[in-house]
């Protein structure tokens, strides 16, 4: 029987950490949440839907997203009001 093997963030890191290493890149200057706060940065540019964003990164508040990702809340509440789920 297989078993479940789940990586805690810090061995994420870790591994984060040693990919960018490997690849010739300076360390201090990627990470898990600059990675995760750029991903969630190109979507938004890509698609303006506020809503998926705040979906992906698991936040409960549309406000803590609009924060996230450093957007004028009123472009991004008339933004979100406009896209249909």
């Amino acid at each position: 029987m297989k078993e479940n093997y789940h990586l805690t963030t810090r061995q994420y890191a870790r591994i984060v950490k040693k990919w960018i290493a490997s690849i010739g890149l300076d360390i201090t200057s990627y990470g898990t949440h600059s990675m995760r706060r750029t991903k969630a940065t190109l979507i938004y540019k890509k698609t303006k839907n506020l809503r998926a964003v705040q979906i992906l990164l698991g936040h409960t508040k549309l406000e803590s997203t609009v924060r996230y990702l450093g957007i004028e809340v009123d472009d991004a509440l008339e933004l979100s009001e406009t896209i249909d789920i």
